[in-house]
C-alpha cells in the first residue's frame, strides 16, 4: 500500500536550515524519507545541522540574496543529489523597528532577502520541475501577513507580498503539476525567541495572551506541516496559505 505521506526518492531543498524553522523542516523531511539539501551561510553552522540529520543530509553554503548564482545552484544540486521535486524557500530576514525609522535601504534589504531572492530561486527551479510534471514550492510566510503588526514595516510588506506571488504562481502554473502554497507561522520556540522572551516576561504573556492554544509553537510542528504540503497527501492543494500559529490569526 502506497504511503501518501511519503518523501522517499524525492529530493528536497530547504533554505537557510542550520537552525530554527528551516531546520525543524529538513528533519521533518528526512524522517518521510526524502534527500534533504540544506543551505545556509556557514560551512560550521550546516555541518552541526548535518550531524543530527544524517547521510540523508546535503549540505551547501548559499547565500539567497546572490541571485546570479541560483541557476548553477539548482543544476549543481540536481547533478550531484538528483531532480529537485520541493523546494522551500525559508531563508529570510527579521527587523523590528519604528516604521519610519526604517531607511530605504533598509526597506529594501528584507525585501530583498524575502521576496526578491525567493522569485529568483522558485524561477531557477521551476524548469525542472516542469518538465518532470511534479513539484511543491513552499513559501514561508509568517502571521504578521494576515494581520498587523507593529513596527515590522519591511518584514510584514515582504511576507504580505508573498502570499501574493505564491497565489499567483499557483493559479498561472496550475495545469502543470507544480503546486504553490505557503505556511505562515505563528510565534515559534527558538534561541532567539527564548532569549527576547526571558528579558521580557510580560512580552511572553501578552503573546500567550493572544493564541487561544496558549503557548507558543515549535519549528517540529511548521516541519510537520511543510511535510505534508511536500507530499502526496496534499496532491489538490496548491494557492493556499495554512497558519501554523495556535490560532492566532482567527482570534477568539
Amino acid at each position: 500500500m502506497q504511503d501518501i505521506h511519503s518523501l522517499k526518492n524525492r529530493v528536497a531543498i530547504v533554505t537557510g536550515a542550520a537552525r530554527g524553522i528551516g531546520f525543524g523542516i529538513a528533519k521533518s523531511f528526512v524522517d518521510a524519507g526524502a534527500q534533504v539539501v540544506i543551505t545556509d551561510l556557514t560551512e560550521e553552522a550546516l555541518m552541526e545541522a548535518k550531524t543530527e540529520l544524517g547521510d540523508q543530509c546535503h549540505t551547501y553554503v548559499n547565500d539567497v540574496t546572490d541571485k546570479d548564482r541560483h541557476e548553477a545552484f539548482i543544476q549543481q544540486v540536481e547533478e550531484e543529489v538528483g531532480p529537485v521535486s520541493v523546494l522551500v524557500n525559508n531563508a529570510g530576514r527579521h527587523g523590528k523597528k519604528p516604521s519610519f525609522d526604517c531607511s530605504n535601504e533598509e526597506f529594501a534589504a528584507i525585501l530583498d532577502t524575502n521576496l526578491h531572492s525567493i522569485f529568483s530561486l522558485t524561477k531557477a527551479a521551476l524548469p525542472g520541475m516542469i518538465a518532470r510534471g511534479e513539484g511543491s514550492v513552499i513559501n514561508i510566510s509568517s502571521m504578521s501577513a494576515l494581520f498587523g503588526l507593529p513596527e515590522v514595516a519591511a518584514y510584514s510588506s515582504s511576507k504580505t507580498a508573498l502570499l501574493g506571488l505564491t497565489r499567483t504562481l499557483a493559479a498561472e502554473y496550475s495545469h502543470s503539476g507544480v503546486r504553490f502554497n505557503c505556511i505562515a507561522p505563528g510565534f515559534i520556540e527558538s534561541q532567539m525567541f527564548r532569549a527576547i522572551m526571558d528579558a521580557d516576561p510580560a512580552r511572553e504573556q501578552k503573546i500567550l495572551g493572544r493564541t487561544p492554544m496558549a503557548r507558543v509553537g515549535t519549528a517540529d510542528e511548521i516541519g510537520h506541516a511543510a511535510a505534508f504540503l511536500a507530499s502526496d497527501a496534499s496532491r489538490f492543494i496548491t494557492g493556499t496559505c495554512l497558519p501554523v500559529d495556535g490560532g492566532a490569526s482567527i482570534g477568539f
